[in-house]
């Protein structure tokens, strides 16, 4: 039986509290988005980490406090080794978290790849979009290696001339193809172009191969490949150099593909959806191409403050060609108009709609799980907020359980948004 995590969540959830109550518009959430999950009646969750940890400096609600309706999907960021410290059994119940804190969550047995090895990225924070890369410092002439902010004002820091920062002293990028190897290979930044240098094969799927066996001995049934953020063709190549000596999770080959999605500038008619088509096809082709592929894991689904012609999905936010830039757009969203009549809760509706219909020939589903960027304009995007300020469900948040369960149920016409209140 194909497994099949439905709708999930990332970021914020304020509703939830430290002592374990739960407000009535979040219950109202998880209860909506749990009966997705068709492996345990859970809430999928995942944060970039390997389990539950204080929310970064952008986010006001603190820690990732979460209930026993969750099962939490570990991911190891980068290419590096696991970090095997934080790796709680898969299936654990009340584990410990990184701050010490007990989790009353379920550890999923899926394990996730890396975030984004096949664009550069950008550093987050006061230099989004500017900073592409982080200072050499084994070049004797490196100029200047400004200090990006994570928690200050876009646009108000400044790379070298040459794009790079000090990005890890108050900071992170937005992906794991922003920095270097270690050990060094030929190319500084080599992750997106790595199937064209044979050193950055090696390390890479030498790395790869060691934290497989590590996480399958912990108990993990289940391993994506990382997400890329744009390039499906990466992906398969990911899988033929991985699956090339065996075809177990154990030793590498993965069970899943992992992508991203963004549209750009609450415009998806421009080309967004086309792209969000091809990319359920290539998932199709690649599962057919390699049977043992059980889906896609999608888990960060949302919308860029971007202008159309952004390249590689990394943009300076509030850009002069946009059309509608956050900042001056009503609770810093995407506003109505005649392509999306109710602002994101018509694109997740579409979205959804099209990933009901993605299947193979053999009728597996393309995609078996799905997270919406649940993000208040963090790393380039919009206000992608399921909740109002004052905590109750917005009409982003009520579509996206309403579509999620029509995906879950197999039903491609959609539910009226607000049965699901009802």
């Amino acid at each position: 039986m194909q497994p099949f995590w439905g709708c999930g969540l990332l970021g914020d959830l304020p509703g939830i509290h430290k002592d374990g109550t739960v407000d009535s518009p979040t219950q109202t959430l998880i209860d909506g988005l749990k009966v997705t999950n068709k492996i345990n009646g859970k809430v999928a969750y995942w944060n970039w980490f390997y389990v539950p940890k204080d929310n970064d400096p952008t986010i006001s609600a603190g820690h990732q406090y979460l209930t026993k309706d969750f099962v939490f999907m570990p991911e190891n960021w980068g290419v590096q080794a696991v970090d095997e410290q934080y790796v709680r059994e898969a299936g654990a119940t009340n584990f410990v978290d990184k701050n010490g804190i007990q989790c009353p969550a379920t550890m999923a047995d899926i394990f996730l790849g890396a975030n984004e090895p096949d664009i550069y990225g950008s550093c987050m924070g006061n230099m989004m979009g500017a900073c592409t890369a982080p200072c050499y410092h084994n070049i004797s002439n490196t100029p200047a290696c400004p200090v990006a902010h994570l928690n200050k004002s876009q646009g108000t820091g400044t790379p070298n001339k040459d794009g790079q920062c000090d990005c890890w002293s108050d900071s992170h990028a937005t992906g794991c193809g922003f920095w270097p190897l270690d050990p060094p290979v030929s190319v500084y930044q080599p992750l997106p172009t790595c199937w064209d240098h044979a050193d950055c094969v090696s390390v890479l799927m030498n790395q790869w191969r060691k934290n497989a066996a590590f996480v399958a001995s912990k108990g993990y049934k289940y391993l994506t490949t990382p997400f890329v953020a744009v390039h499906m063709d990466w992906l398969k190549k990911f899988v033929q150099h991985a699956c090339s000596k065996c075809s177990d999770a154990s030793c590498g080959c993965p069970t899943h593909v992992g992508w991203h999605f963004y549209a750009n500038d609450c415009q998806p008619e421009q080309g967004g959806y086309r792209n969000f088509q091809s990319k359920l096809d290539a998932t199709v082709a690649l599962m057919e191409e390699f049977p043992h592929l059980q889906g896609a894991i999608v888990n960060e689904v949302g919308m860029l403050n971007c202008a159309m012609d952004t390249p590689e999905a990394i943009c300076i936010p509030n850009g002069p060609h946009q059309k509608y830039p956050a900042n001056t757009q009503p609770n810093h969203a995407c506003p109505s108009t005649s392509n999306l009549p109710n602002g994101l809760a018509s694109f997740v509706e579409e979205l959804l709609s099209m990933v009901s219909k993605a299947t193979t020939s053999d009728g597996r589903r393309a995609v078996v799980s799905f997270s919406w960027f649940n993000l208040n304009m963090a790393g380039g995007t919009y206000n992608l907020q399921m909740f109002n300020d004052n905590g109750t469900l917005n009409q982003l948040g009520v579509q996206y359980i309403s579509s999620c369960q029509a995906w879950a149920s197999g039903n491609a016409t959609l539910a009226t948004p607000f049965e699901v209140l009802i």
